[in-house]
Formats: C-alpha cells, structure tokens, sequence
C-alpha cells in the first residue's frame, strides 16, 4: 500500500469514526428543537459578555458539522441569527458554512475521486465537458436550490474538474440569500414553539424565489447580450 493510499485510509476512518461517535452519543437527538431552544436565552448572555470568543466557538462548530456533512446546519443557521443578529450572524454563518463546504468539496476530491475516475472515468467526460463550459450556473442554481441536499453538492463538485476559487466564491454567493432568510428567522428563535412555526407562508415562498433567481438572472444576461450584439449587415442594396 503506497503512503498517499495509507494516508487517505487513516483520515477515511477518522471521518468515519467521528461521524459514526456523533450519532453513537445521541448528540443528533442531544441537540434537537427543545434543547436549543430551551438553551438559547443562556447562550445570548454568554454571546454578550464574550462575543468573540462565542463567534470563535460557533464558526468553528459550524465548519465542522458542515465539512463532516452533519445535519445541523439550519439548526446552527438558526442560532446564529439568535446569537449574533441578522447582519453579524449572516457574515458568521457564510463564511462558515462555505469554509465548510470548501473543506467536504476538497476532502471528497481528495479521498473519491481517483477511484471514482478509474472505476467510472469512460462516462465522466461529458460530465467534465459540461461542468468546464457551464459549471459556475449550474453550482449557483443547485446551491439557489432548497430542495437538494448541501453535502451532496459538496460531495458531487468534488469529484469533478471544478477549481476551489469557483466553488468557495459560487457557493458563498449561492447560499447567501438562504442564509439571510434563515439567519433573519433565527433572531426570534427563543419565540418559536416548534420548528414548523418557522415555517411560515412568507419563510418557504422567499426560499422558493431564491431559487429562480438564477433562472432569471440568466435570462437577463442572455438579453442583455442580445442587446448589445450588433446586428448582421443586411444584403447589399442594388445600386440603380
């Protein structure tokens, strides 16, 4: 077994060992609805007694759950809200959770991928082809999306030619209006008697035009080039 195959094994079974401890201690149950909520008062004093250290603590746990692929995310989004206020908790909870996703998207890359190209590379190249040519729209519609899981996007990206710079940048932009919804939300945490009270008319149908935004946006680029693209020279006219 070669080192960089040895080194891959290890921090595979790190991974699996800390994912597998996570649901093995019931944190997945330990830290449900009631308990945070029943927490977060107690939280936002000790949030205003030591702010950075309490911004400290929550970006290192959110990169964490997020590069792990744990499903604490709009938990953690929520509580940010709570902890930090809209504007603070938004520019905490995005740069975590791209930080996160960047860490998934490199680790998939890392550990996946040669095997996946070599047990599936003959049927990966329009993959390829499309991602080079389309890649960046098609990251933002997915990550613009509320319907498709996060990790799985971190994993999928991961196993395809995409750079990190595009991915970190696209999927910061892409998750951003998501982010300030649900960080907004989580500023009356403490209010809300069960999860479904967030979600209210105006939460799932903000989440829904979130998700044509990259449609639209397209579709005005493509007219604005239209615009601006001179039109072909007509026919020569016949001189009398």
């Amino acid at each position: 077994m070669t080192r960089n195959r040895s080194i891959r094994l290890l921090l595979l079974l790190a991974i699996g060992a800390t994912i597998a401890g996570f649901y093995w201690l019931g944190l997945d149950q330990q830290y449900d609805w009631e308990y945070v909520r029943s927490q977060v008062k107690h939280w936002q004093e000790l949030t205003e007694e030591h702010l950075l250290l309490a911004v400290g603590i929550f970006f290192v746990i959110y990169v964490v759950c997020t590069a792990l692929s744990l499903p604490l995310a709009l938990m953690l989004s929520l509580v940010g809200g709570a902890l930090f206020g809209r504007w603070l908790g938004l520019l905490v909870v995005s740069l975590a959770s791209t930080t996160g996703a960047s860490l998934a998207f490199l680790g998939s890359r890392y550990l996946f991928r040669e095997s996946v190209r070599k047990q599936f590379g003959h049927r990966l190249g329009p993959i390829d082809r499309g991602i080079e040519r389309d890649g960046a729209w098609y990251l933002l519609s997915l990550r613009m999306a509320p319907y498709v899981p996060f990790f799985l996007i971190n994993l999928g990206l991961g196993l395809t030619p995409m750079r990190l710079r595009t991915f970190a940048l696209v999927s910061w932009l892409g998750m951003l209006p998501a982010s300030f919804v649900i960080v907004n939300f989580g500023r009356s945490l403490s209010d809300l008697e069960k999860p479904s009270d967030a979600l209210s008319p105006m939460f799932v149908g903000s989440l829904a035009l979130i998700g044509l935004l990259p449609l639209v946006i397209r579709l005005l680029l493509r007219r604005l080039v239209r615009l601006r693209t001179p039109a072909p020279p007509g026919p020569p006219v016949p001189s009398g």
